[in-house]
């Protein structure tokens, strides 16, 4: 019973961390500041359990390095493509990174794609289609550029799944892995902010606000997955965390008066197959 309460209390987190997103991500404010708060919030916290004796500390410094780079670059993108779409739909393309997670594994890690696999990502592309299309010519090429930023998002998602995986083959240590992405998303906010936001640095109160309470969420996020993991089965709580998009759909639409289409419906169902699907896969085998 515990496991599913961790993992609904993951599920809850992530809903409200890319509600979060939405919330920052609807004025013009700056995303390097904003990533780089959570990455002070997450850095701090999780430095604290850092591994200083690991044997393996250079597998998990390389490994945590490109894993970090690929994080940053994901929530950015989601930030980004939240400016032009709504936040139900980002969240619901960005969440199926499992599917090119398990071609990425299938490509290059020698696992098996199996039959339930296959269909998860038909799945996935219907529901990407599905959200492709809208109303209004103007109108459908600004939602297409967020839906395109949304799956390049899902993209480097995908990407750091993958370093992790390859990373936990080689013996890196998991609390170095967080702790080295927290510094990462510190780097790169600040980065993304000198290079991309013409040198707007520090931000605002709201940059620093939604930061921290960003970060907090993303420190509850890490923590209930973790506790969910190791007391429960990955084929049971992995899913119900995944099904995070859901929630923040469901805010979206109440608090921020998102519309709801049909077609948006289709996409989301789309997407709880997708995972439903592949979720009965690790169970059937």
């Amino acid at each position: 019973m515990m496991p599913i309460v961790f993992a609904l209390c993951c599920l809850i987190f992530s809903a409200l961390n890319d509600f979060v997103f939405k919330l920052y991500a609807r004025k013009e404010r700056s995303r390097g500041a904003y990533i780089a708060v959570i990455g002070m919030i997450w850095f701090s916290l999780f430095c604290l359990f850092f591994d200083f004796s690991s044997e393996h500390w250079e597998v998990t410094l390389t490994w945590g390095l490109i894993s970090g780079v690929l994080s940053v670059a994901a929530n950015i993108l989601l930030v980004e493509a939240m400016t032009l779409q709504d936040a139900g739909v980002c969240s619901t393309i960005y969440r199926l990174n499992l599917v090119v997670v398990a071609l990425g594994a299938f490509l290059w890690l020698g696992e098996f794609l199996t039959f339930w696999k296959v269909g998860g990502i038909l799945l996935a592309v219907v529901a990407v289609f599905l959200f492709l299309r809208s109303d209004g010519e103007k109108l459908h090429i600004i939602l297409r550029k967020g839906i395109i930023l949304a799956v390049l998002a899902a993209l480097f998602r995908a990407g750091m799944g993958l370093s992790y995986k390859q990373a936990f083959l080689e013996q890196a240590d998991r609390s170095g892995l967080i702790t080295l992405n927290g510094l990462l998303w510190i780097v790169g906010g600040i980065a993304y902010a000198l290079f991309r936001e013409k040198g707007v640095l520090f931000g605002n109160r709201k940059s620093w606000g939604y930061g921290v309470l960003s970060g907090l969420l993303v420190c509850g996020i890490v923590f209930f997955m973790a506790l969910a993991l190791q007391y429960g089965e990955a084929g049971v709580v992995l899913p119900i965390a995944q099904m995070s998009f859901l929630g923040t759909f469901v805010l979206g639409v109440f608090f921020l008066k998102e519309s709801l289409s049909r077609r948006k419906l289709l996409g989301i169902g789309m997407g709880i197959l997708c995972i439903g699907v592949m979720s009965a896969g690790q169970w059937i085998g």
